[in-house]
């Protein structure tokens, strides 16, 4: 395994989905923190990560507070359009965690104070809309930590 993404109360099916095939495209493990807004039984996730769903390495948590008790040694990397560092300038390792708010409003704001020193974002111009579709942001910063790895096991 590569690195750890972690969707935080994801929302959109579709999103989840096409980030599941991102996962295991690149040999990453795909986090889930309850509550979901959507069953992962519906056809629209399905759909969206097709034939590659069965071999997603998927964990589903109860609790942001219990994948933080589980992995208490990991380094863990927040992704928030209110990051003062951009992604590009933190040094990756394998087996990191790379932490996605939901779609609708991000990171809560207890993480983000928490986590102030590993908050990290991808520019943006300021527009009236409010940041890149998720599963963007995901394949963005993972190619990211997995150019610093040099793409390990991938042709």
């Amino acid at each position: 395994m590569n690195l750890n993404i972690v969707l935080f109360q994801p929302e959109i099916p579709q999103n989840t989905g096409n980030i599941g095939r991102t996962c295991v495209l690149t040999d990453s493990k795909l986090h889930l923190i309850k509550p979901l807004g959507f069953s992962l039984e519906e056809k629209e996730t399905r759909r969206a990560g097709l034939d590659y769903w069965p071999y997603l390495q998927l964990e589903i948590h109860e609790s942001y507070e219990a994948l933080r008790e589980k992995y208490k040694d990991s380094t863990f990397y927040f992704c928030s359009t209110k990051g003062d560092k951009y992604y590009h300038q933190v040094e990756f390792k394998d087996g990191d965690f790379l932490v996605f708010g939901r779609e609708s409003s991000g990171l809560p704001e207890y993480i983000r104070n928490e986590n102030f020193k590993n908050l990290i974002k991808v520019p943006m111009i300021n527009t009236t809309s409010r940041s890149l579709n998720l599963s963007n942001t995901v394949a963005i910063i993972a190619y990211e930590a997995l150019r610093q790895l040099e793409f390990p096991n991938m042709k």
